[in-house]
């Protein structure tokens, strides 16, 4: 590995398709820098920050184009194995009731994580159950209509007794 190698932390909240057109970027200003072409005029033409420029010209000249690649995300590699995704996303469309929750058909992130650690053996905590469910492109969703079992009495006399003193603290 190159010691100038570009990092940005957590990714830089970047897919793999944004780190590789930001690593072109950077291998059209080596391109440039190759020919004579100074810093501030690469960050001109490119529309990037000088400060960029200069730094990815310090790390051309220390060790050449291979300085600029994209050393990936940051941090420690998923748990969360690739092909167990594929599973997971089968298991969640069967619904809550064929794992057992039959009082709410509703799946929760501590739902999600015992699935998970009951057929791999993993545990996950909340927000890693989270952030795999959006990585795998599902959504927070919120139900429809209201439950059947609301009590719009009990509703309206919450609302203008109990609120008005929960409201003030």
């Amino acid at each position: 590995m190159y010691p100038g190698v570009m990092r940005y932390p957590d990714g830089g909240g970047l897919t793999a398709k944004q780190r590789a057109q930001r690593e072109e970027v950077r291998f059209e200003a080596a391109e440039l820098f190759a020919h004579g072409v100074t810093p501030p005029q690469v960050a001109r033409r490119l529309r990037v920050s000088r400060k960029s420029a200069y730094a990815w010209h310090a790390r051309w000249r220390e060790a050449g184009v291979q300085a600029l690649r994209s050393k990936g995300a940051s941090g420690r590699p998923s748990r969360m194995m690739p092909n167990w995704r594929a599973w997971l996303a089968a298991e969640l469309d069967k619904g809550p009731a064929a794992h057992g929750w039959v009082e709410d058909q509703r799946w929760t992130l501590a739902r999600v994580a015992t699935v998970i650690a009951r057929r791999f053996h993993v545990r996950f905590s909340p927000a890693q159950t989270w952030r795999i469910l959006h990585q795998m492109g599902f959504t927070v969703q919120v139900p429809q209509r209201r439950a059947a079992e609301r009590d719009e009495d009990a509703v309206a006399t919450w609302i203008r007794e109990t609120w008005p003193c929960v409201e003030r603290r």
